[in-house]
């Protein structure tokens, strides 16, 4: 067991994967995280859409709020 952690980090190379591509990780991450804020927003809305569109009238809000009452 003769190797040691205790270096100076100037003479060593890479000591982690993929070094240099930090920016581009970074950028991948946050067009991924924005997109699916998109998406994520299209489907709300068409789900909301959909539940309007079924339960539009107050006597179809109401009698789905007495059916599911406790």
């Amino acid at each position: 067991m003769g190797s040691t952690w205790a270096v100076d980090l100037a003479n060593v190379s890479a000591i982690y994967p993929w070094q240099g591509s930090e920016l581009i990780m970074v950028i991948a991450g946050v067009v991924f995280w924005i997109l699916w804020h998109i998406v994520q927003l299209r489907e709300e809305k068409e789900e909301f859409q959909e539940d309007v569109a079924k339960y539009g009238s107050k006597e179809a809000l109401k009698k789905a709020l007495d059916d599911h009452s406790v």
